[in-house]
């Protein structure tokens, strides 16, 4: 009898333990989980995986000063075109790490399509969301480099802020604070290089690849040639002649290579036509801190104010 009592005893005792326990699970009634995207790492740290440099920098500063966030890029250093990167083993644990990956979108990260596909679980934020793509010629697709135009950039950065609020909703507040502080200094900036590019007469300018299309839509210039339509492709002997006609005849003064390239090729059209080798950033390398992406635009705003003047 008193041994019957004592299992009775036990059972119920378990079974309390049991409910209690189920009372501390991180998912709710309906079986989901609750802030998915702490519940990878553990602790309320959420890790953040981005493709590229400026998406980086993007989300740099609408994480900035936000306890445990942890902010990776994983094509570091890019020193040739993004279409053509192959992902390291670095790259590979970091991604295995994320809780979110935010990338560019537009048909940018190519690279990351099979990877992707194997990993249902992460959550992907595309920055490029709404954003009006330019096409592409021939068979070529839309133009991905929609960064480089500060409006798209802004819309990236409202994108990127907007879906972090809701994937992890505990640091929500500070990603909608962090957004707006930096889309104030995006929009001053934007005001300033309308404002300080208005007077310029000379706006045909030939540039060194298909990365500035969206640039030159946004400030009102009129790229008349690509020295490489795809970096590292250098012009046949009958596209550089034509493209050395076509400088000639437009008078153009100004030709703009990017620091990621070498320029050999703009200084055969500048000797060849009189016109002058200049640098713009698309913005795809540059320094680790917050500010870098408004900086290197201010950069690209006086290269061209003396480039164009």
């Amino acid at each position: 009898m008193i041994r019957r009592f004592i299992k009775l005893l036990s059972c119920t005792i378990l079974a309390v333990l049991l409910t209690v326990s189920s009372g501390c699970s991180t998912e709710d009634n309906a079986g989901i989980t609750k802030n998915p995207a702490n519940s990878k790492n553990g602790q309320n740290k959420v890790t953040i995986v981005t493709s590229f440099y400026p998406i980086y920098i993007f989300t740099l500063n609408i994480v900035q000063d936000i306890p445990n966030i942890e902010v990776i890029n994983i094509t570091k250093p890019l020193t040739g075109c993004l279409h053509d990167y192959a992902l390291t083993p670095e790259d590979m644990k970091n991604l295995e790490k994320a809780d979110i990956l935010v990338i560019n979108g537009a048909g940018m990260e190519s690279f990351l399509d099979k990877v992707i596909s194997q990993m249902p679980d992460l959550k992907i934020i595309d920055s490029s969301k709404g954003i009006a793509l330019i096409p592409g010629e021939g068979e070529e697709g839309d133009n991905p480099h929609v960064w480089v135009s500060i409006s798209h950039a802004i819309t990236q950065v409202a994108n990127i802020g907007e879906q972090l609020s809701l994937l992890d909703p505990d640091n929500a507040e500070g990603y909608k604070q962090n957004s707006e502080n930096y889309l104030k200094k995006l929009e001053v900036q934007r005001a300033k290089m309308k404002r300080e590019l208005e007077g310029i007469s000379k706006r045909n300018i030939v540039t060194f690849h298909e990365a500035f299309p969206y640039f030159a839509e946004e400030f009102n210039l009129n790229i008349v040639g690509v020295i490489e339509r795809e970096p590292g492709a250098e012009p046949s002997a009958k596209e550089l002649a034509e493209t050395i006609e076509k400088v000639k005849a437009l008078r153009v003064k100004a030709l703009f290579v990017e620091p990621q390239y070498p320029d050999q090729v703009a200084e055969i059209i500048a000797k060849e036509t009189g016109s002058k080798v200049y640098t713009l950033d698309p913005g795809v390398t540059g320094p680790l801190e917050a500010g870098a992406y408004i900086e290197i635009m201010d950069n690209n705003l006086q290269v061209l104010k003396e480039a164009l003047k």
